[in-house]
């Protein structure tokens, strides 16, 4: 992964259903990390005509095609360490002290950010489906020369 990539596009929970909202939002990016519960192969092949796309399994994801994909993941961009995994709760490690500076995950389909212990936890919320009338998003994640700004893009969800 080119250590220069500063655009990031962040995708969970989309569930099987890419929204055509949902690739114009993350049109321009220079990487992708999908959070899992991805619902399907050609989700993933989307998104990799967009940008490069690291993405984690999912609770949903239990189909054969899903096997290869990793229930955490580690990349790096702008020199920034950024681990990925579906569902924070199940965290085993501590970011901070593994010298991570971003932690990305999905699974509760509420957008958010945190900061912790000098850690960003970003949650892009869920781009599939709507579910439990949550606002149906995605995020943008700039990496710069000063803190990660965190953008969420809503999506147009209607009658889904």
């Amino acid at each position: 992964m080119p250590s220069g990539v500063k655009r990031i596009g962040l995708i969970s929970d989309t569930h099987g259903l890419l929204r055509k909202e949902a690739v114009e939002a993350l049109r321009g990016s220079e990487l992708i990390l999908h959070a899992g519960d991805v619902g399907k192969p050609e989700i993933l092949e989307e998104l990799r005509k967009i940008a490069p796309v690291v993405a984690v399994r999912g609770n949903v994801d239990a189909e054969p095609w899903a096997n290869v994909l990793p229930v955490t993941a580690v990349t790096e961009a702008n020199g920034v360490m950024i681990y990925m995994i579906h569902d924070v709760t199940a965290l085993d490690l501590n970011p901070a002290a593994s010298g991570f500076r971003i932690v990305v995950s999905g699974h509760t389909h509420k957008a958010g950010r945190l900061e912790r212990d000098g850690v960003l936890y970003i949650n892009p919320g869920s781009a599939g489906p709507r579910r439990f009338q949550l606002p149906v998003t995605v995020a943008r994640l700039q990496l710069g020369r000063t803190a990660p700004e965190v953008e969420f893009v809503g999506l147009e969800a209607r009658n889904t």
